[in-house]
């Protein structure tokens, strides 16, 4: 797998059907890698390149020091872009990867074709949520929370009908590096765009998960309802719907993305 060395950072990223005209980029969540996106990519090849990287802190990426902001989240998409010498592009993020295409979006709309925001919300949570969960990690470790996590990321029927999908996610989260986690808790902690969102004038498409407690269904619609024209899709699954709902997650982002 190739790295991009950007100024702070050697990111792990992939690109697949190179020879196709337009982009996706895949931006995983916190306490994730890019493997995440393993199911979408065999379809997006089928109509995109497909640009999915390790966020800082995250995968195989470095882990520069902390704490980390969305804005660097979002500034090292550009860097890894520019040094790809890719122009526009459409851009897919769940959760914390969300956070960084409501910067983009704000921020960079230049560099951005359409918009897929997945289980993320305008905030994330709350200082009171975020900083016993930062304290358990720096106590314990990934594994003082994975159990915890894993209960948010993928729903209990799903966790019994697939277990061996449970565990390799569980073992995804517990191999991220604990000060790269701490430094992205940092970032989403930290991030608040509900002022922000409906200056977002790309083609977006929201998609929620219905039984998702960390990113509400109620926060994908508050999504939807402030930017102007956003299409919102509601998928029977909790957190990562990407993994749960996979069929028909993919079948929207690709049926969104080609109209």
């Amino acid at each position: 797998m190739p790295f991009a060395q950007l100024d702070d950072l050697r990111i792990h990223y992939e690109l697949s059907a190179p020879g196709r005209a337009h982009t996706v980029v895949l931006s995983n969540s916190l306490g994730s890698n890019f493997s995440m996106w393993d199911a979408q990519v065999p379809a997006l090849t089928q109509h995109f390149r497909v640009l999915r990287y390790d966020t800082r802190g995250h995968g195989q990426s470095s882990i520069p020091p902390g704490p980390y902001t969305v804005e660097q989240l979002g500034r090292d998409v550009i860097a890894l872009l520019d040094q790809l010498r890719l122009g526009r592009v459409h851009f897919c993020g769940l959760s914390m990867g969300g956070s960084t295409g409501m910067w983009l979006g704000t921020n960079a709309p230049q560099r951005l074709d359409k918009l897929v925001l997945c289980n993320t919300s305008a905030r994330i949570g709350t200082p009171e949520i975020w900083n016993p969960r930062m304290d358990a990690v720096r106590n314990g470790g990934l594994q003082a929370i994975s159990n915890g996590v894993l209960s948010r990321w993928l729903s209990e029927s799903f966790r019994a009908k697939f277990p061996d999908v449970a565990a390799k996610t569980q073992h995804m989260l517990e191999s991220t590096d604990p000060g790269g986690y701490l430094a992205n808790c940092a970032a989403i902690r930290d991030f608040d765009a509900r002022e922000t969102v409906a200056s977002i004038a790309l083609p977006t498409l929201v998609i929620s998960g219905t039984h998702d407690v960390s990113t509400p269904a109620a926060d994908g619609r508050y999504l939807a309802a402030h930017i102007h024209g956003a299409r919102y899709i509601e998928l029977d699954a909790a957190h990562l719907s990407n993994i749960e709902q996979s069929a028909q997650f993919t079948f929207e982002v690709v049926t969104f993305l080609l109209a």
